[in-house]
């Protein structure tokens, strides 16, 4: 492990931006080197779900593979938004305000989250994006140098681990050969984008890939400008047999903060911003680093085929500053309205792979943590007259948080028949634990500290059987556990000093039944699931600038994913996707429904949906070619249904459908350069809607205005050397 730089915990530095941000980390893993590229014809590869990479068809659970085209072609490779809307049972929402994480949610898992990404697990090129204590964010993931994103639904992510309501991963292209790209990017509100991407062969032996990336955005509400710089780099040393890839990437981010709005609010202006917003101008900086690597061997002889080790490092620190009243503050425990932490995260994983025959035997350990020097500062000085807000003043809060988890893992897969595509058997386990901590210095406002840990063990069982060649049907079944997160964990439901400990993990049981009929030319991919979940977590009590957690009882999801992809004639490609969610309270419970509450007193009825679930999404894509012309023309359509925002379920935001079109062509120049160009319409008729909520606001400002017409231009000019 790299010697590491030591931060300074200087307010001066906090007022200015993140704390004490080394350049670079330690070591940080890389998984899922690649996966085969899917021509058209071919059903897709999948690295994530089984002990190895396997095509979608083998696969006994829901998983869907999008590839570098559709990721291109879907936008300026700015969000995941752009192009997973075509992934049935997973809702990516853009909240257009870059302060703020994407709204991610896997058949209902996720909803609650009113910022960040909770309940799936996150990878890119197999560095976890999500933490111990189950939160990510996915703002850093390199969608330009990506060969495609899977995403799994479903039992099988319980073999995750903690938060394993799905798993999202990205996986960065393998060099192939010598290749230097530069790409530009313009659009509607003052979207600017420009990056440089180099790839070549060091020798036989050897590869490297490097890009830098830069994104200026000034929004379409007031403070909603944002600018972010990623860089990335990837090394590979070794053939094929034994193998050692490293990587380094570095994110930097700032954005204003526009806030969400009433429903009078949007009512009467949804693109305006709330006055709260443009008094305590609040904004976010982030600045990520991470390094690491991932050592790889196989063997052709013997039961042991392959032994892999992967190691990472990073660090994180972001700066915050709210939009909470002085006097709010006031009160003696309030931990002040800047947030301010710098978080450092590491972690191991030794993994092994057995075959023993046609069966293959995985087995592994994992450990990983996190540690938070937290901050929080008044955001504001002076009083009266001279009072000035927005500003980082005194402090407010100075602890430590910290999350461990250690988990070992098994899967294995056997078949059940002569022919091993015909009957396979598929089962797993994962077993772990979970501790969560604070180690509170700041004593004169009363003790935080606290501890408290969480233990698992989720079994995973599924059966496909392939009665006809390109067609398959599969059965699974899981046990899931979902902990609290270190914020959800910070206070006790009286609001006195500690941890909550009476706070309980939510765990699940999954259930899915699916279908996959993948011919030449014709994909499609059905699914049926139920899911019971019991602990589920939610508010308790919001006052004083503190929010408390409880469990609410049983909750049940069910429903029903379609996807589809049909090459029809004259050259017309159709692509669908459709997800009906059935996701409600089974229980009947008290909760707060604004601020200050400092006990639940609102019935919530069961029967109520959760909220931040939908009962129905859609994505349907036309594309074809214009015969006289170059190129391809598409049009798109996304649906979603009423979405609810609060457990009351008083509040929602309405359903809508918008279009898009767009035109695509990559014209060959000669001497092995290429251009691609790209242009869009998104949001074509100009529909104003709500395209995400803050879950459960205590302030009652729910909704995220969706973007008006959108119009994007993009050159991507290649040369091969």
């Amino acid at each position: 492990m790299l010697a590491v730089m030591k931060r300074s915990n200087s307010k001066a530095q906090s007022a200015a931006g993140p704390r004490g941000r080394r350049p670079w980390c330690g070591l940080a893993a890389l998984c899922c080197a690649g996966a085969a590229w899917a021509q058209d014809g071919v059903t897709p590869v999948v690295t994530i779900g089984a002990p190895r990479a396997l095509p979608t068809i083998e696969a006994p659970f829901a998983v869907t593979r999008i590839d570098a085209e559709a990721l291109r072609a879907a936008g300026p490779l700015v969000n995941l938004s752009e192009a997973l809307p075509a992934v049935p049972g997973l809702v990516v929402a853009n909240r257009n305000n870059y302060a703020q994480d994407l709204q991610i949610s896997s058949r209902g898992f996720g909803a609650r989250a009113g910022f960040g990404v909770r309940g799936l697990r996150l990878y890119a090129d197999g560095i976890p994006a999500s933490g111990p204590d189950g939160q990510g964010q996915v703002a850093h993931f390199d969608l330009a140098g990506a060969e495609q994103v899977e995403v799994l639904r479903g039992p099988f992510s319980a073999l995750y681990g903690n938060s394993s309501g799905g798993v999202i991963s990205l996986v960065s292209a393998p060099v192939r050969e010598g290749r230097v790209e530069f790409g530009a990017e313009r659009g509607s509100d003052g979207l600017a984008q420009g990056r440089l991407t180099l790839a070549s062969p060091l020798g036989t032996e050897a590869s490297m890939q490097g890009s830098f990336t830069r994104m200026q955005l000034d929004g379409f509400r007031a403070q909603s400008a944002a600018s972010r710089t990623l860089g990335q780099l990837r090394l590979a040393f070794g053939e094929p047999r034994s193998r050692l890839t490293i990587s380094l990437s570095d994110h930097e981010q700032k954005a204003q903060d526009p806030l969400g709005l009433t429903r009078p609010q949007f009512n009467a202006d949804p693109y305006q911003t709330t006055s709260q917003a443009t008094r305590f101008d609040t904004r976010k900086t982030i600045e990520q680093t991470q390094f690491g690597a991932r050592w790889t061997s196989r063997f052709d002889d013997g039961a042991l085929r392959e032994l892999s080790v992967s190691l990472y490092d990073g660090q994180r620190a972001v700066v915050q500053w709210l939009a909470i009243e002085p006097g709010t503050q006031g009160n003696p425990r309030h931990g002040g309205g800047v947030i301010d932490f710098v978080r450092e995260f590491r972690g191991t994983d030794l993994r092994t792979r057995w075959a023993f025959g046609d069966a293959d035997l995985v087995l592994g350990a994992a450990a990983d943590s996190q540690i938070d020097d937290r901050r929080g500062y008044e955001n504001f000085i002076g009083t009266g007259a001279a009072q000035v807000l927005g500003v980082t003043g005194r402090l407010r809060r100075d602890e430590s948080n910290r999350a461990d988890s250690r988990d070992v893992y098994a899967q294995a897969t056997l078949p059940l028949a002569a022919d091993p595509r015909t009957w396979q058997l598929s089962a797993g386990l994962r077993s772990g634990r979970v501790t969560m901590s604070t180690a509170d210095r700041f004593l004169t406002n009363g003790d935080d500290s606290g501890r408290l840990a969480y233990r698992y063990t989720n079994p995973v069982l599924g059966l496909r059987w392939m009665p006809a060649p390109g067609f398959s049907l599969h059965a699974s079944a899981a046990r899931g556990t979902e902990s609290p997160t270190l914020g959800e964990l910070a206070y006790r439901a009286d609001n006195t000093g500690g941890f909550n400990d009476q706070l309980r993990a939510q765990r699940s049981r999954q259930i899915e039944l699916g279908a996959k009929w993948h011919q030449r030319g014709l994909q499609i991919d059905g699914a049926l699931f139920a899911i019971d979940t019991r602990d589920e977590i939610g508010v308790l009590t919001n006052a004083g600038g503190r929010a408390s957690f409880q469990n609410v009882g049983r909750t049940r999801r069910s429903g029903a994913e379609l996807a589809l992809r049909a090459d029809l004639p004259a050259g017309l490609r159709l692509t669908a996707a459709a997800t009906v969610l059935e996701a409600e309270y089974r229980d009947g419970f008290l909760a707060c429904t604004g601020i200050p509450c400092t006990a639940p007193s609102v019935p919530i009825a069961a029967g109520n949906r959760v909220a931040g679930t939908q009962r129905a999404s859609g994505f349907v894509q036309l594309e074809t070619p214009l015969f006289a012309l170059p190129g391809r023309l598409a049009l798109e359509a996304r649906a979603a249904s009423r979405l609810v925002a609060n457990d009351l379920n008083d509040e929602a935001a309405p359903g809508y459908a918008v279009w898009a079109l767009r035109w695509s062509h990559r014209f060959a120049l000669g001497d092995g350069q290429t251009l691609e160009t790209l242009l869009r319409v998104d949001n074509l008729t100009d529909k104003v809607h709500a395209g995400s909520v803050i879950v459960n606001d205590a302030n009652g400002r729910f909704y995220e205005t969706g973007a008006p017409r959108q119009l994007l231009a993009a050159l991507r000019w290649a040369a091969r050397f």
